[in-house]
């Protein structure tokens, strides 16, 4: 790629520290190229405020604002959600979130004729290869820019003080810069006091949490809820009809002000090295929860297991930034046909951070109280002694054979 054949840039813009000096640094090294700023609403609510402005006043020379929102729920949220995928405890809300964005961004690029097309991720982060995996999918041949491979700042320092030389505003000052990442599902927070893992994040602090409260500042009294699913999927919210997106946003609501869905962990990262990040995932958390129980009645023991196998490997491939594979695809369709029966009602009690199972309900639950119970049933407990024999049989040999040559 010739920096001189470059004469438009689809940059993904967010309006945060990276993407706001991204802009003018762009202008500077690349011609004076026109810049065309691209944000995807995935739910990231008060910071699409005066995006469009800021974008403009420092460079760029519009402002698409994508509405992504029902996409994101229900072609990559959903489909998370109904594998269980966990990238150890973290229920990948960025992750998710970056795929979805990049494939509005190709769109974009395509529809304005760009040269190429620029992201803000850093060199030691998962995000540059979720980003550029999902470009390559969509335009294989579309040159990359990715400025903190190639410029000279350092750190987050360094880029406040490129911002303030460019009279760039910005929402942050060195003291509350965080790294943050926020979308409909979650906010993640990085950087500071976090970067040592020996540090209690500062769950009591006002304006540390945004989606959440510590679970110290709960109430004292419970809250129930009861969530519907169909197929693995939500469908009502205290036998309320919604969109998934919409009982997402409310869950958000209710378990962020039960300290639901805080998070703090040190993970691996992609690129090898650890990270330690603390995540809000108020909504996420309980629809985790509840479908896991509704899967409890409803798949069989060898197709429970082998689907918790399989999580983890769709787990990486999500955190790895492999949405766009075949084997991602070929999970989905293992995952739905598990799905298939996973229909019912669930009540969940949530308390000060605490999500406590209060009842499962399913029409194609395989538990049988008469089974299962304790008092007189249909169950013949004879039949067990054969099985035991004919299951113990190995174990027998193994320790005759034993016996035999001490």
């Amino acid at each position: 790629m010739k920096k001189e054949s470059i004469k438009k840039v689809v940059l993904a813009y967010s309006g945060g520290l990276d993407t706001s000096i991204i802009i003018p640094w762009l202008k500077e090294n690349y011609n004076d190229c026109e810049v065309i700023a691209v944000s995807g609403n995935v739910g990231q609510a008060d910071e699409l405020e005066g995006l469009e402005e800021k974008a403009l006043k420092t460079g760029a020379s519009k402002l698409y604002v994508l509405d992504l929102t029902d996409e994101y729920v229900d072609e990559y949220i959903i489909p998370t959600l109904k594998a269980g995928a966990i990238y150890e405890e973290y229920l990948l809300g960025t992750s998710t979130a970056r795929p979805c964005i990049a494939k509005g961004l190709v769109d974009i690029a395509i529809k304005e004729g760009a040269d190429a097309i620029c992201h803000g991720c850093t060199g030691k982060g998962n995000d540059q290869v979720r980003f550029e995996l999902a470009i390559k999918h969509f335009a294989p041949n579309m040159p990359i820019i990715a400025p903190w491979r190639e410029w000279d700042i350092k750190s987050r320092d360094e880029e406040i003080d490129y911002a303030e030389a460019h009279n760039i505003p910005l929402k942050i000052n060195r003291e509350t810069n965080y790294s943050k990442d926020k979308n409909l599902w979650h906010l993640s927070h990085e950087g500071l006091d976090l970067e040592n893992p020996g540090n209690e994040p500062q769950y009591e602090k006002p304006g540390f949490l945004e989606m959440s409260v510590s679970p110290l500042q709960a109430p004292d009294e419970p809250t129930y809820i009861t969530l519907d699913f169909e197929q693995g999927a939500p469908v009502a919210l205290d036998g309320e009809k919604m969109s998934a997106k919409d009982i997402i946003l409310k869950l958000n609501e209710l378990g962020g002000k039960n300290g639901i869905g805080l998070l703090d962990i040190v993970e691996n990262r992609l690129v090898g090295m650890k990270s330690r990040g603390v995540y809000e995932t108020p909504g996420g958390a309980i629809l985790y929860k509840a479908h896991s129980v509704l899967e409890t009645i409803c798949l069989d023991k060898m197709t429970a297991h082998e689907k918790q196998k399989l999580s983890i490997t769709f787990a990486e491939l999500v955190y790895n930034g492999q949405w766009f594979t075949p084997l991602r695809e070929a999970l989905s369709a293992f995952v739905d046909k598990t799905q298939e029966r996973v229909t019912g009602k669930v009540r969940l009690k949530l308390y000060k951070g605490n999500m406590i199972n209060a009842g499962v309900w399913s029409p194609f639950s395989l538990y049988s109280e008469d089974l299962a119970s304790f008092g007189e049933s249909d169950y013949d407990q004879t039949d067990s002694a054969g099985f035991i024999n004919l299951y113990g049989l190995p174990i027998k040999v193994q320790a005759i054979l034993d016996a035999k040559n001490k």
